[in-house]
């Protein structure tokens, strides 16, 4: 008789042994399905968090080196010396296939010429923002700050500072006189877009700026540099303008160059090191939001795959013992067989066509059960992971105040702590948006796996047996 067709009659016969392996199946490859499919979104995720973090590296003057210079001169001056980028250098080092956009950074200082900057009280005062003449700038540096760009579309577009009227800067604004400003102090001088404004540099030349965009701050943002007090006096304009302003040509502080994959980001600065002077320029990394997401999705990744190799090595075991067992109670159908000739591997083969049979209905029911399981699982690893997270951020934001002197009565960390929640709010997107699905791909990888399981559990219940000769087997 042909061992296909005897497993089928074993299988029908013996209904309840069927059902009990369909069981047992079942539940051993709804588990296996669930880590594999939340494992599948977790790689997903951390595709995107690679597309949507946005880490960078930022091209300045080496100021360790810088000190240690002024350290070994033999001159009293104390006056720190920094190197400024070279645009053209930054733009062949922009060419890389890593970089996805760059940003040139530039600014100077000037004076308030037809309208009014606005002038903050100190910490130990409690009131609020009055405003300055242009005759009583803030300090002799200038009382505004020109920040010089390629692009406003970074700076204007985080949680600090956005556009609330007219357009950005972009690349076309190069060499032009165009400028975008903050809110508040377009309001306190009735300004709009389109208005033109005057400021005087440090060599007294009047200079005339179009306003064609305004932004708005953060009311947590931090004290403006370059001598001004408030961060509603920065004028946002083209770097290119700003060197116009100090006379200079093709410089720039700082290049920040955007990755468009966070992982490749010590590969990039490995290739642009080649490129300038290490002595004089470094390389510093910011991907602390794209580590941020991948910590919390990694540990559902690897959770996943523990799941997945925990529950097929337990569920290959418990297979094995009944396959053992059922065994057992077969010796005498085994050695029936072996005796009348049937080779030992077509006895294995019917052992492995019965559960063969019982892993097609159990991958059926895996796959109708799986999403729902698998959708319970990612949420209570979600929600454990974010919890996690929660507190990590919450933690590092309290450090982060306590140790900070305040202004106002207010923590000067303000900012800190913003920016804490803000990628904390990310980390929790990125788990709730977890996509667990049941694709063909993954049923095909279950399928494999049940077939390892079967396939290990019945050589471990059948090598007993078969090794014995027919009569040892029918005596025993």
């Amino acid at each position: 008789m042909n061992f296909i067709k005897r497993a089928f009659l074993n299988i029908k016969e013996k209904k309840g042994r069927s059902i009990l392996l369909l069981l047992v199946m079942s539940a051993i490859l709804l588990f296996v399905l669930s880590g594999i499919i939340i494992q599948n979104a977790a790689k997903s995720a951390i595709a995107t968090a690679k597309e949507s973090s946005n880490a960078t590296v930022t091209l300045t003057a080496n100021r360790e080196q810088a000190f240690k210079n002024t350290r070994k001169s033999k001159s009293k001056a104390t006056t720190l010396s920094l190197p400024s980028v070279s645009i053209a250098t930054a733009k062949k080092i922009a060419k890389s296939s890593y970089v996805k956009s760059y940003n040139i950074t530039n600014s100077t200082t000037v004076d308030a010429k037809s309208f009014t900057a606005i002038k903050t009280s100190s910490s130990s005062s409690q009131s609020g923002p009055s405003m300055g003449g242009s005759n009583n700038s803030q300090s002799s540096s200038g009382d505004i700050t020109l920040s010089g760009v390629s692009s406003t579309s970074t700076v204007l577009s985080s949680s600090s500072a956005k556009l609330v009227s007219g357009r950005g800067l972009t690349t076309s604004d190069a060499n032009t006189n165009n400028v975008v400003i903050e809110k508040e102090l377009a309001k306190d001088n009735s300004l709009k877009v389109g208005s033109t404004i005057k400021v005087k540099d440090t060599d007294d030349t009047v200079r005339t700026l179009k306003v064609v965009g305004i932004y708005k701050a953060s009311n947590t943002a931090s004290s403006g540099g370059m001598g001004q007090s408030d961060p509603g006096n920065t004028i946002y304009t083209s770097a290119q303008y700003v060197n116009k302003v100090k006379g200079t040509t093709g410089k720039a502080e700082s290049v920040t160059f955007t990755m468009n994959n966070p992982a490749k980001a010590s590969t990039f600065i490995k290739q642009a090191k080649k490129q300038i002077s290490t002595s004089k320029f470094s390389l510093t990394t910011d991907d602390s939001t794209y580590q941020s997401l991948l910590t919390p999705l990694n540990n559902v990744k690897s959770f996943a795959n523990k799941i997945v190799w925990l529950v097929s090595i337990a569920g290959t075991i418990i297979l094995a013992l009944i396959v053992i067992l059922m065994i057992r109670e077969r010796r005498y159908e085994i050695g029936v067989l072996l005796s009348m000739g049937e080779k030992r591997w077509k006895v294995i083969s019917q052992f492995f066509t019965e559960m063969f049979v019982v892993l097609i209905f159990s991958t059926i029911i895996a796959v109708i059960g799986g999403g729902f399981v698998g959708n319970y699982m990612s949420k209570e690893l979600v929600s454990q992971s974010t919890s996690s997270t929660t507190s990590t951020m919450t933690v590092s934001s309290g450090q982060s105040q306590g140790g900070a002197p305040t202004q106002g009565g207010m923590p000067s960390g303000g900012g800190a702590s913003q920016q804490g929640q803000s990628t904390g709010n990310q980390q929790s997107s990125s788990l709730s948006n977890l996509e667990v699905s049941v694709d063909l791909m993954s049923i095909f990888e279950l399928f494999g796996f049940g077939l390892i399981i079967i396939l290990i559990a019945i050589l471990a219940g059948t090598v007993n047996v078969l090794r014995l000769e027919p009569k040892k087997i029918l005596i025993l």
